[in-house]
């Protein structure tokens, strides 16, 4: 239909600039669409990352579809039901769109050969996130993540500065109901010992779960612990403990990072059916929790992958990390009602009168620009009234009025838009950047 309206696809969202959606918005996450949440997510983020000595990374939004199967696990949620794979019309290549952030930093570590320029790469990444998944608050189709990660060191000192990293993220931002929650999951040898002695104490179990459950049983059994349903995590709740299989190393790995946590003043609990959604976890795993998002109420999680590298075709190299949904932390923020940052403003809006004010308008608003200032002007021609209320969305500190008679004069009207009454003041036109500035 030639008069039909586009929507955004289901699961998606658009953000805008501060005032054009949130007067008119029903939405109850309606900091999601503000942009400048978004701007204030962004610097607290990348201001922590700076003070931990990390570095940005930007990889494609597609990769190889391979890439994902061997890295996240064909027995996972994301591989069997949650990627989206692109065929390209002309070449017939296949590509998926990312679906979560680690694989791709790794593919790009060893396709450039990052080990050759230092052992240890500590990298953050801001990133469009795109899965198939039942839509509901908190959870997006194509969702925004930060994430970090540490390629090149194994310690447990490691896995304590990404944790605090990331408490130290949210913390930066206010929020402050949080439940963090940590477990290891072994190496891939104990965690075999493990599953089969959980695939034994559920395989009688398994009529009464859900569908989804009864397919990973038979595909990875692991990935059980994940189950979203009540009655799945009612039949598990006294399945043996996957800490009570830890070889070793993994044990005084998790009692050393565990000390670490103390030491820091990090308050942590122990979950052992806490394994995420990943198969290439090994030891370390943890998430952190909000209860002001929802059922959706993981904000951040992460965990150690020690063999991904490897298993991507590299040299064993250990490997450390998190997510966090950009979304979701701005979803629990609203619930907390924190106060934020106001938007950048403008300096100065300039509201020509006239033809002969709109032509001096032009050149003085760049000679604005060129002098630091932040200023725009109105472009419609319409009455004063309604150039005023321009400037109050674009929540600028001064209008400068510009007609006939100010042009002969060679002067400008400057209004103070934030101080009480509004008070006009005559300003030569000569000396407009200098007021403006001070």
């Amino acid at each position: 239909m030639a008069n039909a309206r586009f929507k955004s696809p289901g699961g998606t969202h658009d953000v805008f600039p501060p005032g054009v959606q949130q007067a008119q918005s029903t939405s109850d996450v309606k900091w999601v669409e503000d942009i400048t949440k978004w701007h204030w997510f962004e610097s607290v983020a990348r201001d922590v990352c700076r003070r931990f000595g990390y570095d940005e990374i930007r990889t494609p939004a597609y990769e190889a579809p391979d890439l994902f199967r061997r890295a996240v696990g064909e027995g996972t949620d994301i591989v069997n039901k949650e990627m989206y794979d692109v065929v390209t019309d002309k070449s017939r290549d296949r590509y998926t769109l990312r679906p979560e952030g680690t694989a791709p930093v790794v593919r790009a570590y060893l396709e450039h050969r990052l080990d050759l320029n230092r052992p240890v790469h500590k990298l953050f990444y801001l990133a469009s996130i795109f899965r198939h998944e039942r839509e509901q608050k908190g959870r997006y189709r194509q969702h925004h993540q930060f994430g970090v990660e540490v390629i090149g060191a194994a310690g447990p000192d490691v896995d304590a500065e990404i944790i605090s990293l990331a408490m130290a993220v949210l913390g930066g931002l206010g929020v402050t109901r949080l439940t963090l929650k940590v477990n290891s999951v072994g190496t891939p040898e104990s965690r075999a010992r493990y599953v089969e002695r959980l695939r034994a104490f559920a395989e009688p179990l398994l009529p009464e779960m859900s569908e989804d459950n009864q397919r990973r049983f038979r595909e990875n059994a692991l990935r059980m612990l994940d189950s979203k349903s009540a009655r799945d995590q009612e039949l598990l709740a006294d399945a043996p403990k996957i800490t009570d299989f830890l070889d070793d190393e993994s044990r005084t790995h998790f009692d050393t990072l565990q000390g670490y946590l103390t030491e820091l003043g990090v308050t942590y609990e122990i979950d052992p059916k806490l394994v995420r959604g990943f198969d290439y976890y090994t030891r370390t795993a943890f998430e952190v929790q909000s209860p002001d998002v929802g059922a959706q109420s993981a904000l951040a999680g992460g965990g150690r992958y020690d063999r991904l590298v490897e298993d991507l075709g590299g040299p064993p190299t250990p490997g450390m990390g998190f997510g966090m949904g950009i979304e979701r932390v701005l979803i629990a923020l609203q619930a907390a009602n924190m106060e934020t940052p106001e938007a950048p403003a403008l300096d100065a809006f300039l509201c020509p009168l006239g033809a002969a004010a709109r032509g001096a308008a032009v050149p003085l608003l760049a000679k604005l620009r060129a002098a630091g200032l932040a200023a725009d002007m109105d472009y419609t021609g319409r009455r004063l009234k309604a150039m005023f209320e321009q400037a109050d969305l674009t929540r600028a500190r001064y209008c400068v009025i510009l007609g006939d008679d100010e042009i002969a004069k060679g002067v400008a009207q400057v209004r103070a838009m934030r101080a009480e009454g509004k008070p006009q003041t005559e300003v030569p036109l000569d000396t407009l950047v200098e007021r403006l500035q001070a």
